[in-house]
């Protein structure tokens, strides 16, 4: 193995805290000594016998310090990484004791320090079978909080101690206040450094834990520690969620892996659902949502807008809203019926108890007919349940038109959990001639089209002009795309317009008749084209009157702004 040669200005050392270790302590320096290290063992008030095998190993590269009493672990790592800057070391590498770590993986951790000496370098754990399975889920909360702390995704893991830390300003926060002694060390270090722009990276390292390993790690006070750091360390973002924010917006330049914005976090509270049921991820859903809303500053805003639309519209129509109406229950429901998702592809969701058709959309949708029919959906309501519900209690196929721009990320992780939910999906750029023949096919065999009939087309005619028609959407103009109504008539079939509703605790499948087929006498096109589309905003609107906040929709839809800010808009929908 080669060993990493390093400039004048990134200098390095290894800094290990020792409590009753020492048994390991040969094993681990042997370990380290292909890579020609200086370390620092810093021996945590241990017992006699450790004592004596740490002189044992004293040579000329290793420096033994000793506190007269135990500490904890973050007071040893603190009075090393002090130690290596007085030697003139830049940054330090801290690895375990107890040989956990894989030690091999020295080479890389250093390189990607000399690579971006101004973070902090962390392992990401690969753990076997050897971890305790209440340290693996203690992490995943710990994990929740940091990111919730942190408002962003970028730290992968704050309680990996392999790392290499930037000695400037670490002990310059160190010198600001106090930090956690123990167990709650690591965790608030990598937050406290964040937070004053030292940024963390990843690198996947193995992690084992030996059967003969020693743990200290006290299950009460330990969690009570850990418990009060993250109490403190959540009221100490508040102050700081503006600037949060901000960092979020310039974390581009150091980001060390491509971003795809809340798959962790996603992955994670699916990982919930799928071992803890509905409940506890609906608790965690609250503080996640939150920081969604307050730093989401573009979707919130269309959320109040939308809010204030539909309750002005109502209010015309003498019509009562169900309560509470917000945006942040807005935030919450959207988030919620990304959980009904996968539930109903799942099989989790029951019919009659948590689906259930309206009065009379059962008639409908059971109408006898030779071919498919064609459903016109909306950003109003999930009809993702009723694609998965069809298919599990009749057996019917419906297929979606998604378009390849929007929703890769949520559609990627639920495709892992729920592989049926990717089935029957055809993905779009356009409504072209290619598409109207495959569908074509598939309604000749018996089967559903699904497409959405609100989404504006990014993409625009050679004039320069989207191909919409402006029709009155709650009291206001708004552009509704031409191509879903002109596919319409194109395929010749029944046409229905469909809306999953959450209304007293469960989804209602509304189905109505819209179109058998739809006509756009070609004399008269624009005309029957705009009383179409005046029909499907009135139908819209009426339906948006029963749930309102089953409207997904998280950009200002009475308004056709450049594509940049769109696309930007629709990924933080």
């Amino acid at each position: 193995m080669l060993t990493p040669q390093f400039s004048s200005d990134f200098s390095p050392c290894v800094v290990i805290p020792c409590y009753n270790h020492g048994a390991m302590m040969a094993s681990v320096l042997a370990r380290l000594a292909p890579f020609n290290l200086p370390v620092i063992i810093v021996d945590d008030g241990s017992e006699a016998s450790t004592q004596q095998q740490l002189e044992s190993v004293r040579a000329e590269q290793i420096t033994v310090l000793r506190l007269t009493h135990n500490q904890g672990k973050g007071a040893a790592v603190i009075q090393g990484l002090r130690a290596a800057a007085a030697q003139g070391f830049t940054h330090a590498l801290q690895l375990d004791a107890d040989g956990q770590h894989q030690i091999e993986d020295c080479p890389a951790m250093l390189a990607e320090a000399r690579r971006y000496p101004e973070c902090l370098i962390s392992g990401k754990p690969l753990y076997d079978s050897s971890i305790p399975k209440s340290r693996l889920y203690g992490r995943y909360i710990t994990h929740f909080w940091v990111w919730i702390e942190t408002l962003s995704f970028s730290i992968k893991d704050s309680m990996c101690g392999f790392r290499v830390y930037p000695l400037s300003p670490t002990l310059a926060l160190c010198d600001q206040r106090a930090i956690g002694q123990r167990m709650d060390f690591d965790t608030e270090i990598m937050v406290r450094l964040y937070w004053q722009g030292t940024p963390s990276r990843f690198l996947t390292t193995r992690v084992t834990y030996p059967e003969t390993g020693v743990s200290h790690f006290d299950a009460l006070y330990d969690n009570l520690r850990i418990s009060w750091m993250h109490t403190r360390l959540f009221f100490g973002m508040l102050p700081r969620i503006p600037r949060l924010v901000n960092m979020r917006r310039q974390q581009k330049h150091w980001s060390g892996e491509p971003e795809r914005r809340g798959q962790v976090g996603l992955r994670f509270m699916l990982a919930v659902y799928r071992r803890c049921g509905r409940l506890p991820f609906l608790i965690l859903l609250w503080p996640v949502v939150a920081v969604y809303w307050l730093s989401g500053q573009r979707a919130r805003h269309a959320s109040q807008q939308w809010i204030t639309r539909v309750s002005d519209y109502a209010s015309q129509q003498q019509v009562a809203l169900p309560k509470p109406l917000n945006s942040y229950r807005h935030f919450l429901r959207f988030a919620e019926a990304m959980l009904d998702k996968v539930a109903s592809w799942r099989g989790d969701l029951r019919w009659g108890r948590d689906i259930d058709f309206a009065p009379g959309a059962e008639a409908v949708i059971r109408a006898p007919g030779e071919r498919g029919k064609l459903i016109l959906a909306s950003h109003l309501g999930d009809i993702e349940a009723c694609r998965a519900m069809a298919k599990q209690v009749s057996g019917m196929v419906i297929n979606a038109l998604v378009f390849t721009d929007n929703a890769q990320r949520f559609r990627a992780v639920l495709e892992t959990i729920a592989p049926d939910a990717g089935v029957n999906l055809l993905p779009v750029s356009d409504i072209g001639p290619e598409t109207a023949i495959l569908l074509q096919q598939k309604l000749d065999a018996g089967e559903w089209i699904a497409i959405v009939g609100d989404r504006t087309a990014v993409n625009r005619q050679r004039g320069g002009e989207r191909r919409v028609v402006w029709s009155a959407f709650l009291g206001r103009p708004a552009p509704f795309p031409q191509g879903p109504f002109v596919l319409a008539a194109a395929l010749r079939c029944p046409v229905l317009l469909m809306f999953a509703l959450r209304q007293q605790g469960k989804l209602q499948i509304h189905c109505e008749p819209f179109a058998d087929p739809l006509l756009l006498p070609r004399a008269q096109r624009q005309q029957a084209l705009q009383v179409t589309v005046d029909r499907y905003a009135d139908r819209l609107a009426h339906h948006a009157l029963l749930a309102p906040l089953d409207w997904f929709n998280f950009f200002d839809f009475w308004t056709l702004p450049d594509d940049r800010v769109r696309h930007e808009e629709s990924d933080n929908a």
